[in-house]
């Protein structure tokens, strides 16, 4: 598992779904991700039970759950952190 989160696609794909739920086209498109990566780390994520899918008509939407909110929001506090590091080495 923390090979997975040691990648920027994952970590954007979470941080994206803090914002609230989406489809997966949209979290593609703000991800920089293609859509069939973006389902696959869906689908990883589903399995790991972080996220919960919810169909609407033929639109699937996706939604954290609250592990994958505590997760998200770990996350994001490490990635700012780094930021905070890079910024007073001046990179």
């Amino acid at each position: 598992m923390p090979k997975l989160f040691l990648h920027v696609k994952p970590i954007r794909i979470l941080t994206v779904l803090r914002d609230g739920p989406k489809y997966a086209t949209a979290i593609s498109k703000e991800t920089d991700c293609t859509y069939s990566h973006t389902v696959k780390l869906l689908d990883v994520f589903r399995d790991f039970g972080l996220v919960d899918f919810e169909k609407k008509g033929r639109i699937k939407i996706i939604k954290l759950t609250d592990t994958g909110e505590d997760l998200a929001r770990s996350v994001s506090s490490i990635v700012l952190k780094l930021g905070r590091l890079k910024e007073k080495v001046g990179g």
